[in-house]
């Protein structure tokens, strides 16, 4: 017997993989594999990139979008290079770090990439 979920649409059990998705055979619905995986496994603490790399603490990152710094007059530009990460896993912002001319501040990982070294 196998773990797979019931169809979303009209809850058949009769699902099946093919690949990366799940498919229903009585009413022809398809969804990706994964985002019913994130559902039940015990990783909900991974935090992602906007590519969906994982990220992790002393990561390094670059802004892929001018950011509006609150109280401030002037913005985070894109492609700034953010150094030594941290991550927060309460809150909306999930991002400690420092960047240089504006101090400490949170970012949301949606908003940048991971950079290799």
């Amino acid at each position: 017997m196998t773990n797979l979920p019931q169809c979303p649409q009209c809850n058949s059990n009769y699902t099946y993989e093919d690949g990366a998705i799940l498919i229903c055979p009585e009413c022809g619905n398809e969804w990706p594999k994964l985002s019913t995986l994130s559902e039940n496994t015990e990783d909900t603490n991974i935090i992602r990139d906007a590519h969906g790399n994982i990220l992790q603490d002393g990561d390094f990152v670059s802004v892929i979008k001018d950011l509006k710094v609150k109280g401030s007059s002037s913005s985070v530009k894109v492609g700034t290079k953010v150094k030594i990460i941290r991550l927060v896993h309460e809150g909306d912002h999930n991002i400690d770090c420092k960047i240089d001319g504006f101090g400490s501040m949170q970012l949301k990982s949606e908003f940048v990439k991971k950079i290799t070294n």
